[in-house]
């Protein structure tokens, strides 16, 4: 089974859960509102104010309710996301069983009435059919939108097409970007066009377009559930941000599990605050963090603190999860910018900052440790615009941003030939690579013993070459790819 089948697989089955969902949903409650105009009103309009929510938000909203309500409910991947998506079907289904049972031709239903028929009939034998046609027509519409929705449940940690589109814009890899896109636009024309069957035999009373469609759809289920059936084998799930690195590290991570007798799904594109939630839950089983997200960020320590301390404390705040141990080499916030500037610390930044614009990661404005920087040095900059991590390099070269905020294991610094600005008041703290475990494998000497050799064994210059072999322009190699390379040369020390 290739990647791109099971990811198509997950995707069908996740938006034919939240269809259906909606559907039962729907259905009454849009033939209640049919008959009573202040209640279609109500209905219509809360439909319609949860339309107006961007889909990414609706899906992130989700994520700390059910957080919230505990009590054993993941709060990660599947779930969330199949609620989001339901809320996010229902307009198309309701407003077109109100405008199909509304447009029904009086004649029709007086006859109906004249001849004694009960509401149960009369909705079985008339409404219904009448009615089905325009209220296909809805289902068709929340079907086009789900399917194109769900490329966003990679956010909640729910496999789906938008894996390949989340990780090719963050690696540019314009290959994988594509076949996640063309993928999930195949998947929305294969599913509109069988139910235009269902709906032109409904329409037509033609019995052999509504039993090909009908079995289409039939057909497209049964193929989808088929890997999910697997072999009994438990699952573990390996975690990962949204960036190069991470990428990088969860297939190294998965692929030693995958030798230690392991079946390995991963779960990436995450964000910081997401990520750890997840591994404390269990949601995910294992990823890397770094010590000062961890530090500043869920910890709220104002100040850095030495290396030794700053481990010792995340330890004890992970449990009943476990720090694993650090990797061996550092990925801390820096500020950067090109050569030629005359600027080699924050302090001489802060002298020209009104004049510059900073672009930063997606997280990097709203964390602890730009406003430590901010406070420390009295950075203010003329603008200040957040970038994916990719295209943050793209706005510096291209003049869009005079100064950035980078990871000091990229290897882009040194190939774009970037100055990294000296932090003489250590303002930005530590940020070792540390590896992580859920509360279930804490203990688990098997699983411990697959992922703690990477512990210590990966130097700063073989994680930086690694992320320059899939950030590059050219030549690049995909994540999987450089995992290979990295545990090569793990294993050659």
């Amino acid at each position: 089974m290739t990647e791109i089948a099971s990811l198509a697989a997950h995707h069908i089955l996740l938006s034919a859960a939240s269809l259906g969902l909606a559907l039962l949903i729907a259905l009454p409650l849009g033939l209640a509102a049919a008959r009573r105009p202040r209640l279609a009103g109500v209905v219509l309009g809360v439909a319609g104010g949860i339309q107006t929510i961007p889909g990414l938000a609706l899906l992130a909203l989700f994520y700390p309710l059910l957080l919230m309500i505990g009590h054993g409910i993941p709060a990660l991947g599947f779930l969330p996301a199949w609620m989001a998506l339901t809320l996010y079907a229902l307009l198309p289904i309701l407003r077109n069983v109100v405008a199909g049972v509304r447009g029904l031709d009086p004649a029709v239903i007086e006859a109906a009435d004249g001849i004694g028929m009960t509401g149960t009939q009369r909705l079985r034998l008339v409404d219904a059919p009448l009615a089905a046609p325009v209220v296909m027509a809805g289902i068709r519409t929340a079907t086009v939108w789900t399917i194109g929705a769900a490329t966003l449940a990679t956010t909640v940690g729910a496999a789906s097409l938008g894996n390949l589109i989340f990780a090719g814009l963050q690696t540019e890899d314009w290959t994988q970007v594509l076949k996640g896109c063309l993928a999930s636009a195949l998947l929305a024309l294969a599913a509109d066009g069988l139910l235009a069957l269902v709906e032109r035999g409904l329409a037509r009373r033609e019995r052999w377009s509504l039993w090909l469609g009908a079995a289409g759809v039939a057909i497209g289920l049964l193929a989808a559930c088929a890997p999910m059936l697997g072999d009994g084998q438990k699952t573990v799930v390996v975690g990962g941000k949204n960036f190069s690195e991470q990428y990088i590290l969860a297939r190294l991570i998965g692929d030693r599990l995958e030798k230690a007798g392991y079946a390995v799904s991963y779960r990436e594109g995450l964000g910081s605050a997401v990520a750890l939630r997840a591994l404390k839950q269990g949601d995910i089983d294992v990823y890397v963090d770094y010590s000062g997200t961890i530090w500043a960020d869920s910890m709220h320590r104002k100040k850095p603190a030495p290396r030794a301390e700053t481990l010792a404390g995340i330890a004890g705040f992970l449990k009943p999860a476990a720090l694993v141990g650090p990797l061996g080499f550092e990925n801390a916030y820096a500020l950067a910018m090109k050569k030629g500037r005359g600027i080699s610390d924050l302090q001489g930044l802060a002298q020209t900052a009104p004049s510059l614009r900073l672009g930063a990661d997606l997280e990097f404005l709203s964390r602890p440790e730009w406003r430590a920087a901010q406070s420390a040095y009295g950075l203010n900059f003329v603008s200040q615009r957040a970038y994916s991590p990719t295209f943050m390099y793209r706005a510096l070269e291209s003049g869009q941003a005079d100064v950035i905020s980078v990871f000091s294991s990229d290897g882009r610094i040194a190939a774009d030939g970037l100055v990294v600005l000296a932090d003489p008041k250590h303002a930005l703290p530590g940020y070792d690579a540390i590896l992580l475990v859920s509360p279930g494998h804490a203990q688990d000497a098997r699983f411990l013993g697959a992922v703690r050799p990477l512990v210590n064994a990966i130097p700063v210059a073989a994680m930086r070459q690694a992320n320059y072999m899939v950030d590059r322009d050219s030549g690049k190699v995909a994540p999987d790819q450089a995992a290979q390379w990295l545990a090569a040369h793990i294993e050659r020390k």
